[in-house]
């Protein structure tokens, strides 16, 4: 998907907003932040977090575009050795990565086109979410209801200088570090340190 945004672009919230719309409470997750300072450091967390990910699990990724989605996705799927390259699956919405070392597939869904629950069922998701890592962009206040247990994370890319200027450098997809925010909901993820995952 282009980082350009359009006026159909839809704005994420802010990322209290996002995970408070996505889990009605603060109460009913626990939330960490980690700051990344760039767009391999977010494929390492990714790879990291892909080591504590098994099937069933759904990862709800939520953030502005050029925020670092589909980067951290690739990183999950380089931790969990599946086929085929990880972009942005915009335009046929969701896409299977299977497993190259026994273990679960990927699937990579971008609901960033769908605009209803309707849409959301269509795909099926819950068929092939018990066998595989479930990672969906754009999905907050879409697919929470495919599992009782998630992660929800919100990716942030500041931008712009003191004086509220940007430079090249930050407008580069690798470049500029990303904010994230992890909030693990349920209780297959009451102990995840985020922290240890960052380091």
């Amino acid at each position: 998907m282009s980082d350009d945004p359009t006026p159909s672009t839809p704005a994420a919230p802010p990322a209290d907003a996002a995970a408070e719309t996505a889990t009605g409470t603060s109460s009913q997750a626990a939330r960490d932040v980690v700051v990344l300072p760039d767009a391999e450091a977010t494929r390492a967390f990714g790879r990291a977090l892909a080591g504590v990910l098994r099937a069933g699990d759904l990862v709800i990724l939520t953030g502005d575009l050029g925020a670092g989605k589909t980067t951290l996705t690739q990183g999950i799927g380089a931790g969990l050795g599946v086929r085929g390259q990880v972009a942005s699956p915009t335009f046929i919405v969701a896409r299977e990565h299977p497993s190259l070392v026994g273990g679960p597939a990927l699937v990579h869904v971008d609901a960033y086109r769908l605009g209803s629950l309707d849409e959301v069922d269509a795909l099926d998701l819950d068929s092939s979410l018990e066998e595989s890592v479930t990672v969906v962009e754009w999905g907050s206040g879409l697919v929470e209801a495919l599992a009782g247990d998630r992660l929800e994370i919100v990716l942030e890319r500041p931008r712009g200088d003191a004086t509220g200027g940007t430079s090249d450098d930050e407008d580069a997809p690798e470049a500029g570090a990303r904010r994230v925010t992890v909030r693990g909901v349920g209780p297959r993820w009451a102990d995840l340190d985020v922290a240890a995952l960052s380091r």
